[in-house]
């Protein structure tokens, strides 16, 4: 990419996509200097690594003055605007998001579909990426969801598949996707957001540049992804009830093409697996995958780790891995989706601002109890008051024997967080691995 080579760049946030970021960089020929604030000791092994690709690398609190020098600047997703990089834009400076870059740099374009949302969009994005694959493309399935786009970029795909977070449509520029699929806006990351509205326009960025000749699939009757489909000039393809992909209790529906997919046959349950189905669907429409492909794909397709997963049932108990419901809405539709009448939710972590209302109406209907851990436990205690019985928790261990205490056979005890783990725990995968080890040893217990 001739708009690299030679030029100062630094890329700032050390962790998987920043260290993608600054490989690419490099092989294009720009001088890197790698920033993070942490000390160098601190760094992964695949950090420090960068030095031998030509890297320099900048770390620990006084990193920031190497921004001075920068003609562009590389931002990491979970890197707010810091004061040096709002310092570096009004000298001119160009910001890009790793996705940016990524999409700037691909040696051989692809059409690209984009899939965001505050709840579902890893499941969503795998269950694309398998119907492409299972159609006979080459996909590349990644970003938010895992790989970055940019450790990839020089390799030949025949559609991109992106997870893309609202951290990652905050600087985009020429970002565009074929198909950007927005499947939901509730309440999260409020702690780096103002208000509700600039957390959706992050999301809606995906949007902007898209023309007539691409797609941007919505639920339907959803104001806010309409509105923010509307920012960019794309068709519209709806899903859920009352969508060109509808979703009825029995199947999900084509409308258009008239193909039926029977629910009670696929292996991924629940309502919001049906929504996810659905919009799906609407992502692979432009590709004119066959029917009988994707039906073969959704009867085989079996999910995501830590996404309501069943761990085990100990004593008449089911207990589930929810762990990625870091946010209040994915809590509600994991507690309100479970097919056991009562649960013990185990809740808790990082607050990130937004309000627990939706998820103590829910408790109220279908909580046996609450199980609290982490900064915001006494937040969530607070919201929940006398609405249905709270226990608090020291650490996961002790949740889990708290919950088993608390639930009753024919219960499930339900571990979705609605908060991020970094409180606690490395992230929601150290998080529901912990969970999970908790459970196996009150099983292995129970068995003696």
């Amino acid at each position: 990419m001739s708009e690299l080579s030679g030029k100062r760049v630094v890329v700032i946030g050390l962790g998987a996509s920043g260290v993608a970021a600054a490989r690419l960089c490099a092989r294009r020929g720009a001088r890197v200097v790698g920033m993070d604030g942490k000390g160098y000791e601190a760094l992964s092994s695949d950090a420090r690594a960068l030095e031998s690709a030509g890297v320099r690398l900048a770390v620990g609190p006084s990193a920031g003055s190497v921004l001075a020098e920068a003609e562009l600047v590389v931002v990491s997703p979970g890197v707010p605007a810091l004061p040096e990089i709002v310092a570096a834009e009004r000298r001119g400076v160009p910001v890009w998001g790793e996705v940016e870059l990524a999409f700037r740099s691909l040696t051989h374009p692809a059409p690209l579909i984009a899939i965001g949302g505050t709840n579902g969009k890893s499941t969503t994005t795998s269950l694309v990426g398998a119907c492409l694959e299972a159609s006979g493309r080459r996909a590349f399935v990644g970003g938010n969801l895992g790989e970055p786009l940019a450790s990839r970029a020089d390799e030949a795909f025949d559609v991109v598949v992106l997870e893309v977070s609202s951290f990652q449509m905050e600087r985009v520029d020429r970002f565009r996707p074929h198909v950007s699929a927005l499947l939901n806006v509730t309440e999260d990351h409020l702690d780096r957001y103002r208000d509700f509205d600039a957390y959706a326009r992050a999301k809606g960025n995906a949007f902007v540049r898209q023309t007539r000749d691409d797609w941007a699939v919505i639920p339907a009757g959803d104001p806010v992804c309409a509105r923010e489909a509307s920012r960019g000039g794309a068709s519209t393809l709806t899903f859920g009830p009352g969508g060109r992909y509808d979703v009825t209790p029995e199947d999900v529906v084509d409308q258009g093409g008239g193909a039926r997919f029977a629910r009670a046959a696929m292996r991924l349950r629940g309502g919001h697996n049906a929504l996810n189905v659905a919009a799906a669907l609407a992502c692979v429409a432009p590709f004119a995958i066959a029917p009988a492909i994707l039906r073969r794909v959704f009867e085989t397709f079996a999910g995501l780790p830590h996404r309501t997963a069943l761990v085990a049932e100990v004593r008449g108990v089911r207990y589930y891995d929810d762990s990625k419901g870091t946010n209040v809405g994915a809590a509600v539709t994991a507690l309100d989706g479970l097919a056991e009448p009562r649960a013990v939710l185990i809740a808790g972590g990082r607050d990130k601002g937004g309000t627990y209302s939706p998820l103590v109406d829910v408790l109220a209907r279908k909580g046996r109890a609450a199980v609290l851990i982490g900064e915001a436990t006494e937040a969530i205690a607070h919201a929940i008051a006398d609405r249905v019985p709270v226990r608090r928790a020291s650490g996961m261990c002790d949740a889990v024997r708290a919950s088993a205490e608390l639930a009753l056979p024919g219960d499930a005890v339900l571990l979705s967080p609605a908060c991020s783990s970094f409180d606690m725990f490395r992230d929601y995968k150290h998080r529901g691995d912990e969970f999970v080890q908790a459970v196996q040893a009150l099983a292995l217990e129970a068995s003696r």
